[in-house]
């Protein structure tokens, strides 16, 4: 709610944080953390923030990725706080989700390059250049698979 002062000046409120501290009178209820259910449900007094949970249960996965030739890679995830479960805290964690998103932005540069790049577009519009453009491409990864 805005709070106005005499002359109507505005005051803008504080901005809250995303996830604020859990109040000393409430309890906070965890979903399962890891791939192990446990034997015997945990009741754990305590904990009154988000970081001390995760340092409480430390929550991990086992992960099988496929990489781009289909092998399987076993992977172990660590959360050490919720940004750990986007995008950005998954990827850094997994050398072959890094891979492939490097892979991906080589696409990405490459399309670029195919949409804004004349000279490069009429040549592989033409049948011969096309041809003479590939043959280079294959000698060059000859060349770097040999080095």
């Amino acid at each position: 709610m805005d709070e106005y002062g005499i002359g109507g000046t505005e005051v803008k409120g504080d901005a809250s944080e995303a996830i604020l501290e859990i109040s000393q009178n409430r309890t906070l209820m965890i979903e399962k953390l890891t791939a192990e259910s446990p034997v015997k449900p945990e009741i754990v007094e305590g904990l009154t923030s988000i970081d001390d949970v995760f340092n409480h249960f430390r929550p991990a996965i086992d992960i099988d990725f496929e990489d781009t030739e289909g092998k399987s890679k076993e992977e172990k995830l660590t959360f050490h706080n919720l940004a750990d479960f986007g995008t950005k805290g998954i990827v850094a964690q997994s050398s072959v989700l890094k891979d492939l998103k490097i892979q991906k932005e080589q696409y990405f540069k490459i399309i670029k390059q195919l949409k804004s790049n004349n000279l490069l577009r009429k040549a592989l519009a033409n049948p011969e250049t096309r041809q003479a453009i590939l043959n280079a491409i294959y000698a060059m990864s000859k060349e770097i698979e040999q080095a």
